[in-house]
């Protein structure tokens, strides 16, 4: 028997509504349908109290999460307890997130992808490999020691993934044009990051195909008056795609607004770049060989530098409401929709519609995550954790 979730201010395309109701059948939405519908009436009722039933957020970088990092463990059962962390936040869907490392750790983590998604694991799209293709100039928290130059075998071990989505992230200096095509050919997603190129090889990069860029502004080239580097690049071009990590300190307000302003609807989208302290106790760990410490909300590593966040999702789109300024249906959209597309999954996903997976959440005014549903399947969380302002 359908489920029919009622009395929610609901999100749909052209914005909220107040009067509708959301079928539920197995793992997708059967139809949204008037609350006076007698379909409605003849469904399982689940009053959702008047708060927001948003579509679930998709979180396409994800390091770690209660108490635990990818690489540190790259294993289904890490994947697990990542997802089950930041569901807790919203997050109905995410890619387990390895940065640089060996190639033993890559190929551990793609196999440990591919069975978490065998098992259905909620929640699990894919994998993204941030690197090890990157630039040394920009390598932020990464340990340049993985650095290199991809040859046959590297680009056969980062297409390995047989489920889901492989989003790479690579400085598109530091790859031939035939390395981009044959990874491309494979049915990767390439973005850039971690990239000292300019403006004309980032360009270059996105003729090829490279699909967008990682974390907007931090480990890339600047705009600058006369060398708008990768950053201008990125707002330059049309059809890319930039993920934005919206914690009020990787990038300041403004540059993100100006940065939103500047491309077209719909290419930009939230991820938290999250560590292990997302969803856990601990607010200190190691990274890369570092030490980094978690304090007011921030992760940095001993010299005060950045590494990795302490954002979960909702706390993404609470910013992105109260420090951006944009409203809470384009905040949602960048937190769910606009990443489904990114990975080509948005005919399933990000919306709440008929024939979409079941994967949303209902929220309060408070910003805190009631419930949530991934595959159809009901988390109802009895005392969320407080949202970091």
């Amino acid at each position: 028997m359908a489920t029919a979730l009622i009395d929610a201010r609901v999100l749909l395309d052209d914005g909220l509504h107040d009067d509708v109701a959301v079928l539920l059948d197995g793992d997708s939405i059967a139809a949204v349908l008037p609350r006076s519908d007698a379909r409605v009436a003849a469904a399982t009722p689940l009053s959702l109290g008047g708060h927001y039933l948003l579509p679930g957020f998709i979180d396409v970088q994800v390091n770690g999460g209660g108490d635990v990092l990818f690489n540190d463990a790259p294993t289904a059962e890490t994947i697990a307890r990542i997802g089950a962390a930041h569901r807790r936040y919203g997050t109905t869907g995410f890619l387990p997130t390895l940065i640089s490392d060996s190639r033993a750790t890559m190929a551990a983590a793609i196999a440990a992808t591919d069975t978490a998604i065998a098992a259905d694991v909620p929640g699990v799209l894919g994998i993204h490999l941030e690197g090890p293709y990157l630039a040394p100039q920009r390598k932020g928290a990464h340990d340049a020691a993985w650095f290199h130059r991809p040859d046959a075998a590297a680009v056969e071990l980062a297409a390995g993934l047989r489920h889901g989505r492989t989003v790479l992230t690579l400085a598109p200096e530091q790859v031939s044009d035939a390395v981009i095509g044959a990874l491309l050919a494979r049915g990767l997603i390439l973005a850039a990051g971690h990239t000292a190129a300019d403006y004309d090889r980032l360009m270059q990069a996105f003729a090829l195909g490279v699909h967008g860029v990682t974390h907007l502004f931090n480990a890339m080239t600047p705009l600058t008056g006369r060398e708008p580097g990768a950053v201008g690049a990125a707002l330059d071009h049309r059809d890319s795609w930039c993920g934005l990590i919206v914690d009020g300190h990787h990038v300041h307000p403004a540059s993100l607004r100006t940065a939103i302003r500047a491309k077209p609807a719909g290419k930009m989208f939230l991820v938290t770049d999250a560590m292990p302290s997302v969803g856990g106790d601990c607010d200190e760990y190691r990274l890369a060989g570092q030490r980094v410490l978690v304090r007011d909300g921030k992760a940095v590593n001993e010299a005060g530098a950045l590494a990795g966040s302490a954002l979960d999702m909702v706390t993404a789109v609470r910013n992105t409401v109260e420090l951006v300024g944009l409203d809470l249906a384009e905040a949602v959209r960048m937190a769910s929709r606009y990443p489904a597309e990114f990975l080509g999954l948005g005919h399933r996903h990000g919306r709440i519609a008929a024939g979409y997976a079941a994967d949303l959440v209902c929220m309060d005014a408070n910003w805190q995550i009631r419930q949530s549903w991934i595959g159809g399947s009901l988390q109802q969380y009895a005392s969320a954790p407080a949202a970091i302002a």
